[in-house]
């Protein structure tokens, strides 16, 4: 029979998995945003930005009763530290998913721009890796966690070149210059949004292995 602590754990689990999920429909609609018409910030997306920080409460409120009236041990103690963690990651993802809808609306020469530098290839990767990142959590899947560092350097790569393509078109086409600044501002985000998908994967690995892969990546030069 499940213990009051299994179901406070699970409950716990339940309420990142539906912020992991409203933070990846943010994503989707600053890519749609980002590669084709601008979307509006319509209540729909306050509604779930609200919904994002009424749960985040909740599971500070749900951490604080375990530590105080339960005694979980170890694995389970790694478990609500890492949720705790991974809450305020998807926080900012959702943060930052809007900061991009705004950014989308100043971009004039928007197609042109994308088109020529490929940024469609990056906004695809960032959509792949918010959700390889929910299910690595869900799932407690370790074989994904090298995929989303995969993805993470591969984000990071395409993006710093097409960071430069802008800025050299930029220096030849002055008319290009504040849609290109728009554009480079959300190719930031985008990488900061990769960034931490691949914090949330390092907190699954620890709730598995009970160390940090850096630990685990020190360990490994010895």
């Amino acid at each position: 029979m499940a213990t009051h602590l299994d179901l406070e754990l699970e409950k716990l689990k339940n309420i990142i998995i539906k912020i992991e999920n409203l933070a990846d429909s943010q994503v989707s609609e600053a890519i749609k945003s980002l590669l084709f018409e601008p979307v509006s910030e319509s209540k729909e997306l306050r509604k779930t930005e609200t919904k994002i920080d009424k749960l985040d409460l909740k599971i500070d409120s749900i951490c604080q009763n375990v530590f105080a009236l339960q005694q979980p041990v170890a694995s389970d103690l790694r478990f609500i530290m890492s949720a705790m963690q991974i809450s305020n990651e998807i926080e900012r993802i959702g943060d930052l998913s809007l900061s991009i809808i705004k950014l989308t609306k100043s971009i004039k020469e928007k197609h042109e721009l994308i088109t020529k530098f490929d940024v469609e290839a990056i906004a695809r990767e960032v959509g792949e890796i918010t959700v390889k990142t929910n299910l690595c959590f869900e799932n407690l899947d370790a074989l994904l966690i090298e995929e989303i560092f995969n993805y993470n350097t591969s984000i990071k790569q395409k993006s710093e070149e097409a960071i430069d393509n802008i800025i050299a078109e930029m220096k030849d086409n002055s008319k290009t210059v504040v849609s290109g600044t728009y554009l480079i501002l959300a190719l930031k985000d985008i990488q900061r949004i990769s960034d931490h998908c691949t914090n949330i994967a390092e907190s699954v690995y620890f709730i598995i292995n009970a160390k940090t892969i850096k630990h685990e990546k020190s360990s490994d030069k010895k």
